[in-house]
Parts: structure tokens; sequence; C-alpha cells
């Protein structure tokens, strides 16, 4: 049969879904799903909470979604997996030179979280908290084996006699994390604590680098620099 050009209506589509914009409107019910979950966390989210958040009905984000659970799959499949992604490449390209892995992971949580800014608040939520919600997408889907990688590749440079052998590099892939995500997720509180809103991201960044490259740059107690 010759084709008439038109468009095979979309199987997916259900009766009572505006026509036209879907795409866009998905997406901001996905981002102000998101914005609540890093705000309040997964667990204390209703999707009614969402939709007011949203400025839609509840029955608009279950034409959408679904449910709860199939919402916060969406949320872990289409923000937080390619969010985290150009980490994963920038630091499997970073070779095993320890400064280029440091530099790399710095430089890397410093975009991410410009880029995604509800990524911090979600991680202390969903992660760290025991019992969070995405503690296991992090560890079997998010960046599986990825910290392993940064602590065998640490571990090489310091047998190759390229790191401080007085360096643990499963705790210097920790010390990583330390001084990236948790200054990130606690900016609200140091910047009022400290009176230090004039520190900016490419402060922060250069500050991060320079302790991590150089320390304090004073001698330890007994001994030499």
């Amino acid at each position: 049969m010759p084709a008439t050009g038109k468009r095979k209506p979309d199987p997916r589509r259900r009766a009572g879904r505006p026509p036209g914009d879907d795409g866009d409107l998905r997406a901001q019910l996905l981002d102000a799903a998101t914005a609540h979950y890093a705000r309040v966390g997964i667990e204390a989210t209703s999707l009614r909470a969402i939709a007011a958040e949203a400025g839609v009905t509840p029955a608009m984000l279950h034409y959408y979604f679904g449910d709860k659970p199939r919402l916060t799959l969406a949320l872990v499949e289409e923000r937080l997996l390619p969010a985290l992604a150009p980490l994963r490449a920038r630091l499997e390209q970073a070779g095993g030179d320890p400064a280029a892995l440091v530099d790399a992971f710095v430089r890397g949580i410093g975009e991410l979280v410009a880029q995604h800014p509800w990524l911090p608040p979600l991680w202390v939520r969903e992660v760290l908290c025991e019992g969070g919600a995405l503690r296991e997408v992090l560890f079997h889907q998010a960046l599986p084996d990825l910290p392993r990688l940064l602590a065998r590749r640490f571990a090489a440079a310091r047998d190759a006699g390229r790191l401080d052998p007085d360096l643990d590099p499963r705790l210097l892939v920790v010390s990583l994390v330390g001084l990236t995500m948790f200054p990130a997720a606690g900016a609200p509180i140091w910047r009022q604590v400290l009176d230090a809103d004039d520190i900016d991201a490419g402060v922060l960044l250069r500050h991060t680098l320079a302790l991590l490259e150089r320390g304090l740059g004073t001698p330890r107690p007994g001994g030499t620099s």
C-alpha cells in the first residue's frame, strides 16, 4: 500500500495528554521532581507535592510517569546517569598519572555541580544517608567500579614512586570526594558561617587543586616540608 505521508498514531500516547508539547512538559515535570527530591528527599516527596511545584495536577504526572517508582526510575535514567557519564569518560581518559587523575576528578566534579546543582544535596540525602534510595543505583549503575579504578591507578603510581608512599590509594579517592562534593553540598552553610559569598566556583576550584597539588606548604613537625 503506498505511503500516505500521515504519521502513525503513537501507541504510547494516552487519551487526555496535551498534544504537541509532550516532550517539553515531561522534561519540566522531571525537572520539578528532581528539584523536590534534592530539597526534601525521595521518601518524603509525594506526587502531589511535585505537581504543585510544577503547577500541574497530580493526574498529569500519572499520565507521563505512572507512579512514583517509575518517576524515580526516570530520574535515574534521564537525569542522574547522563549527568555522571562525562565524569566517567574524563577519568577514563586521564590515564595513570596521579596529577592528571586528580585534576580530571576535581574539574569534572566542578563542571558536574555547575551544570546540575541538584546533584550534591541529592547525593547527601539519597546516597550518604542510611536507607538512601539511590545508594545501590550509585554502586551498580551510576559509577560501577570507578572508585576501584581510581584506587588501582593511584596504587600503581605509588608503586612506581610517583605518589607519596604515605598516601593510601583508597583513602585518596575518599579525600577527593570529600574535597569536592562536600563543599558543594555544604555551600549554603559555610558561605553563611564564614561570610564567604565572594567564593565562587572558580575560586573553589583553584583552592581545591592548590590544596591537593601543593598541600599547606609548611614543614612537618620535626622534619622538612
